[in-house]
């Protein structure tokens, strides 16, 4: 049985980015660069005025200096006016610096009377210029594939006039529940029944995540309709199934599986919640078959599916914003394996501050819901005390901030 590192080691060299797709500027954001991008321009395209202002020939202008204004260039026009000694030119933003000018004396370090300006500072050579590729050369590496789009990214791009964009495709997840319990969304709940919430939750989870969710339905459990879920789940690149996969009678997703030609890399991982967790390949899509209690399913999504997931999109960083937290109160946990312990997390002047979230009984769905991050207690240790120091997943966005 492996350990929680082991297993996610064999998931992550078994998976692979998908292929490349073309997508509109826009659509990229939040997707992933599939290829580098260079710069096929410079930036600035042309030297240009940084300020409203006055466009001078600095070593000809000194503070007390009265100049006569001898014309105006705006942005976008052409430049038609060339500096001279003892002049100065009426400048906006962004217009192209006239020839013989090396400098801008913004409005509000001039004094305007009639047709003539008198400067009120020193003015040096490269004031309030921005100079043709300062920022950006022609041909310089800018963006560097696996990079997650942001508006920053999508603002250059633009700049460079592209209007497609190469991305990683984003995984189709197929998710299965099984089991004859289950009733459907909208469906009457009657006695002995429940209703089918992994898929949603799951579904959610791998939204969340930047893919794809398919909900395919509820296998019952029969190997006939578990053998026609498991065909349709295997044509998606990767499959998530819930429920079926531990010792039970009944639980026939393992030997489906196997006859469906999914090679089993391993079964059970020495972690709780989560134990009972499977991971195989049907040639180059990848099966997980994760417990039914949700929020065992929660946690090894996240811990588990999500980084391969991650992979699959083209992301090099996996895994989540990972932060060390002075524990609030005692915990206690079983040897043997690692534990996934639910936290509230604080930030508080001097790092950060865990504490349970709640019951960590795998049937307290609450706790989850408070949960700001998971806390992976090592397999070796069984108690922990108030003070220590212990590692924790952010998964909650709003947390992953440095201390202020």
């Amino acid at each position: 049985m492996p350990s929680f590192e082991e297993a996610l080691k064999i998931i992550t060299d078994n998976v692979s980015p998908l292929g490349i797709e073309y997508v509109g500027l826009l659509d990229a954001v939040g997707r992933v660069l599939a290829e580098d991008v260079t710069a096929t321009c410079d930036l600035p395209l042309t030297t240009n005025s940084a300020m409203d202002g006055y466009a001078v020939q600095a070593d000809s202008c000194r503070a007390g200096d009265r100049l006569e204004v001898t014309g105006f260039i705006q942005a976008g026009s052409d430049i038609k006016l060339k500096g001279a000694p003892g002049s100065a030119i009426k400048i906006m933003t962004g217009a192209l610096l006239p020839p013989c000018c090396d400098a801008v004396v913004p409005v509000e370090d001039i004094e305007l009377e009639n047709n003539f300006i008198t400067i009120l500072r020193a003015v040096s050579k490269g004031d309030h210029i921005r100079f043709r590729g300062e920022d950006i050369l022609k041909g310089e590496p800018v963006i560097a594939s696996s990079t997650v789009l942001r508006p920053a990214e999508i603002g250059i791009m633009a700049s460079f006039g592209m209007a497609t964009v190469p991305v990683y495709q984003r995984p189709q997840v197929a998710i299965l529940s099984s089991g004859d319990e289950l009733v459907e969304l909208g469906e009457p709940v009657t006695e002995g029944k429940i209703i089918n919430s992994n898929s949603f939750a799951l579904a959610a989870a791998v939204k969340a995540a930047g893919a794809i969710p398919l909900l395919i339905g509820t296998a019952r459990d029969t190997r006939e309709s578990l053998e026609a879920k498991i065909r349709q789940g295997l044509k998606a690149d990767l499959l998530v199934t819930s429920a079926g996969a531990s010792a039970g009678d009944l639980d026939l997703v393992r030997d489906v599986l196997e006859e469906s030609g999914v090679k089993q890399l391993f079964w059970k991982v020495a972690i709780k919640p989560g134990g009972p967790v499977a991971f195989g390949m049907k040639g180059s899509v990848p099966v997980f078959s994760l417990p039914g209690n949700p929020v065992s399913a929660l946690i090894t999504f996240e811990e588990l599916v999500r980084p391969a997931l991650l992979k699959m999109m083209g992301l090099s960083k996996v895994a989540r914003r990972r932060v060390k937290a002075t524990l609030v109160g005692n915990a206690a946990k079983a040897p043997g394996k690692a534990h996934f312990f639910r936290v509230k997390v604080d930030v508080s002047g001097d790092g950060y501050l865990a504490r349970s979230s709640g019951n960590q009984q795998t049937s307290y769905v609450k706790t989850m819901i408070s949960a700001d991050g998971i806390a992976l207690l090592p397999k070796d240790r069984t108690s922990f005390a108030e003070g220590e120091e212990i590692m924790v997943n952010l998964i909650r966005d709003e947390i992953a901030m440095e201390p202020v």
